[in-house]
């Protein structure tokens, strides 16, 4: 995994903290406000491929029913990675509009 999608990125977000499925999709949904909702379809597939790249292992938790994650070291890099580069992407868009509103400007 090079770049994270949306909804892997808000879950690998969530379980920075050790968090059980139905706790993830509730933190995203408040953090973002109602803006970004993960049903629970998205999340286990995403939990999955998380799992599996390495970003997110599943806790041990004897006696519990519901499944725990947390991000994992190579997890948090990758977010840390994935932020840069999404700012990154936010100055890049921040930078066409600044250009289009000189080039209108001189237009005039």
């Amino acid at each position: 995994m090079d770049q994270l999608t949306d909804p892997a990125y808000y879950i690998l977000l969530s379980v920075l903290e050790a968090r059980h499925g139905y706790a993830v999709m509730q933190y995203i949904e408040d953090m973002t406000e109602g803006e970004f909702i993960v049903g629970p379809a998205t999340l286990y597939t995403l939990v999955k491929k998380l799992q599996k790249a390495g970003l997110i292992t599943l806790l041990d938790s004897p006696g519990d029913r519901r499944k725990t994650y947390e991000a994992t070291e190579e997890g948090r890099e990758m977010l840390q990675r994935e932020i840069e580069r999404r700012r990154r992407m936010a100055a890049h868009g921040a930078q066409a509009f600044q250009h289009l509103q000189g080039s209108e400007g001189n237009e005039k």
